[in-house]
C-alpha cells in the first residue's frame, strides 16, 4: 500500500468543468457536495483505504524564519497570487492508478446546479523515503 495526498486548489489547477465558485452555490448544492465528500470519504474507511481529510479555509499566510531573536516575516493576512488549497485526503491504496481512479470519482462531487465540478485534483505520493543522493 501506498499513501497519495489528493489535493483540491482554489487556483492554480487548470479550470474546472463545472467552475462556478462555491459562494454562489446555494445552500443545497453545499450540502448535496458536502454529502458526496463524507460519503466518499466513509465508503474508503470500510475498504481500508482512507487515513484522513480535511477542507481548508480560503485564508492563509506564507511565514519564513528572519533570525535569530527576530519576529518571523509573514507575507500579510491576504492572499494574491498564491496557489491556495482548498482541502486534502490522504488515501492508502494499492497503486498509483488506484489513486488516480479515485481522484477521478471524488472530482464528480457535485456542484451548481448538482452537476459534477470536474475540478481538477493533484494526486501525490507521500514521501515514503529519503532520496538516494549519488556523485
Amino acid at each position: 500500500m501506498a499513501k497519495y495526498l489528493l489535493l483540491k486548489h482554489y487556483r492554480g489547477a487548470p479550470e474546472a468543468v463545472n467552475s462556478v465558485p462555491m459562494d454562489q452555490w446555494t445552500p443545497k448544492e453545499v450540502d448535496d457536495h458536502m454529502q458526496y465528500m463524507a460519503h466518499f470519504a466513509a465508503r474508503l474507511e470500510g475498504t481500508g483505504e482512507y487515513v484522513d481529510g480535511q477542507a481548508l479555509s480560503p485564508e492563509g499566510t506564507f511565514v519564513r524564519y528572519d533570525g535569530e531573536g527576530r519576529p518571523p516575516v509573514t507575507d500579510g493576512p491576504f492572499a494574491e497570487t498564491k496557489d491556495l488549497i482548498a482541502g486534502w485526503m490522504v488515501i492508502d491504496v494499492d497503486s498509483y492508478d488506484r489513486a488516480v481512479e479515485l481522484a477521478g470519482e471524488l472530482s464528480a462531487a457535485p456542484g451548481a446546479g448538482g452537476k459534477p465540478v470536474h475540478e481538477w485534483l493533484e494526486v501525490r505520493p507521500l514521501l515514503t523515503e529519503l532520496p538516494t543522493v549519488s556523485e
